[in-house]
């Protein structure tokens, strides 16, 4: 039977391998493995092993080295993946605190506004503190109505009048019969602030900017909304 010397590879007998265990001590880098060679007479059996078996021994090796570096991938691969759910995780979590911060900002913007617009409107005079005169030139409608809607409201206000009258407080439609600044129609729904709405660009002022706000929260939504329908 033909042999061939092996370094490395422990064997009972020269027809049964006993201790695989020095193969895993070359597949693990084992020193003591590597350095043990002796004869088949010895106590620790190194003998020669057959061509036949010899492959068993190397199949037997290299089985259990593909497993430790499997294993070995395995558990890097697992690292890996902790590693990125965890950068994830910050990153969700960074991100929905940024969206939180944003959302309170809002909020507190638009508390500041309703507050800064309350304030305002607290602050404006009411049509009864203008004195009723016989007849008013546009530049007095207008002074008129920057004492009456807010500040911050005014331009969007000023807007819809110089549409539907161009400040012309006694201005008519010809065919539905809309009248004054506002071109309320009726034009008797303004004597819910005065009788004298024919006349006093104070009262039909103030009509309009209370039915703004009642009906759109705002001259400025109001105006929105006349930019989009062509009424409001």
């Amino acid at each position: 039977m033909s042999r061939i010397s092996v370094r490395g590879f422990a064997v009972a007998s020269a027809t049964a391998v006993t201790t695989v265990g020095a193969v895993v001590g070359v597949a693990t880098g084992d020193p003591a493995s590597n350095d043990l060679e002796t004869t088949a007479s010895g106590a620790t059996l190194l003998a020669d092993i057959p061509v036949g078996e010899q492959a068993q021994v190397q199949n037997a090796s290299l089985t259990q080295q593909a497993d430790a570096i499997a294993q070995g991938a395995d558990t890097d691969a697992k690292r890996v993946a902790e590693e990125a759910a965890r950068i994830q995780a910050a990153e969700d979590a960074k991100s929905k605190k940024a969206e939180a911060q944003k959302a309170a900002d809002e909020k507190a913007k638009k508390d500041r506004e309703e507050k800064e617009q309350i304030a305002s409107r607290s602050a404006a005079r009411s049509a009864g503190d203008f004195a009723v005169q016989s007849s008013y030139t546009v530049a007095q409608v207008k002074d008129i109505a920057r004492q009456i809607v807010p500040a911050g409201q005014f331009q969007c206000f000023s807007n819809i009048i110089n549409e539907e009258s161009t400040w012309n407080y006694k201005a008519v439609n010809s065919s539905s019969g809309a009248y004054g600044l506002v071109q309320a129609l009726p034009g008797s729904k303004m004597s819910s602030v005065a009788d004298d709405w024919r006349t006093n660009p104070a009262t039909q002022i103030q009509w309009g900017l209370n039915y703004m706000n009642e009906r759109y929260h705002s001259p400025c939504a109001a105006w929105s909304f006349h930019q989009a329908n062509g009424w409001y």
